[in-house]
């Protein structure tokens, strides 16, 4: 499907009916990493209208020359959702930097947001300045890592915590996917000039009292987890969860927990 804003052409799909939940998909990847480990989840639901994006410059939406900017980036977002899900209220989900826009939208319409859920979000968007730890694996699989060529080897050995051909699998299928078709050149001039949001996100004029998880890895070294302690007073209803073996495709390494919490999640914005 394709919403038109401005000269550009946004892609997104929508699975089901019902109260809509909008997905904000990490960097590079675009809106499989987000179907990957969400609709499994939603197949036995049917009160959800799942609205799955591709920002512009990845997946199927392409990059336009006057999107310089997140504050850019956060108009097109809030212009999408007035276009597809106007006058409603939805749930709002965001992955790595899916989770800083997510935040923008706080910052910006948190009236409209009925819960909200942070998949090891990007809390500082300068990576130099992020508290996180050295990367490091505590299940190693190098009979996997012999039959990988280099490129994906290259591509997986330093994201993955927990290594396996489950995980791989599916890292190949609804993440490294986004990332080969992704416009880099864009991407790359984005993330140096204008990748951080003009005012400070985390600065809400009244604190967030809807239901909230935030769910962060251990031993994700991409945006870490501490960081992100820091924004918890904005949320009075948060869970805040940090998982052992887990990364920054926490999705993946902590499938069976992940869907126990995001489940719970839903059940406290259902009794909200």
């Amino acid at each position: 499907m394709k919403c038109k804003i401005r000269n550009l052409e946004i892609n997104y799909e929508i699975c089901g009916k019902g109260k809509p939940i909008f997905m904000l998909h990490g960097y590079y990847t675009d809106h499989r990493l987000m179907t990957g480990c969400f609709e499994p989840i939603f197949k036995d639901r049917n009160e959800y209208k799942r609205i799955y994006i591709d920002l512009p410059g990845m997946g199927k939406t392409k990059s336009e020359e006057w999107i310089k900017n997140s504050d850019i980036m956060l108009d097109i977002v809030i212009d999408f959702i007035d276009n597809i899900i106007p006058n409603e209220n939805f749930l709002l989900v965001g992955d790595s930097y899916g989770g800083y826009l997510a935040r923008g939208l706080i910052y910006k319409m948190a009236n409209k947001v009925d819960g909200l859920l942070l998949l090891c979000p990007c809390i500082i968007a300068d990576a130099k300045k992020r508290n996180r730890p050295t990367h490091i694996v505590l299940k190693k699989d190098e009979s996997l890592l012999q039959q990988l060529s280099p490129l994906d080897a290259e591509e997986f050995n330093p994201i993955a915590v927990v290594q396996s051909e489950k995980i791989w699998k599916r890292y190949e299928d609804e993440i490294f996917s986004g990332v080969k078709i992704a416009d880099d050149k864009f991407l790359s001039n984005f993330q140096e000039n204008g990748y951080e949001f003009s005012f400070d996100v985390d600065k809400i004029d009244k604190k967030y009292e809807k239901p909230t998880l935030m769910l962060l890895g251990r031993q994700d070294s991409s945006v870490g987890y501490k960081d992100a302690w820091s924004i918890l007073d904005n949320y009075p209803r948060a869970t805040f969860a940090v998982l052992d073996k887990a990364g920054h495709i926490l999705e993946l390494e902590q499938e069976e927990l992940f869907g126990s919490l995001v489940n719970e999640w839903l059940l406290r914005v259902n009794e909200s």
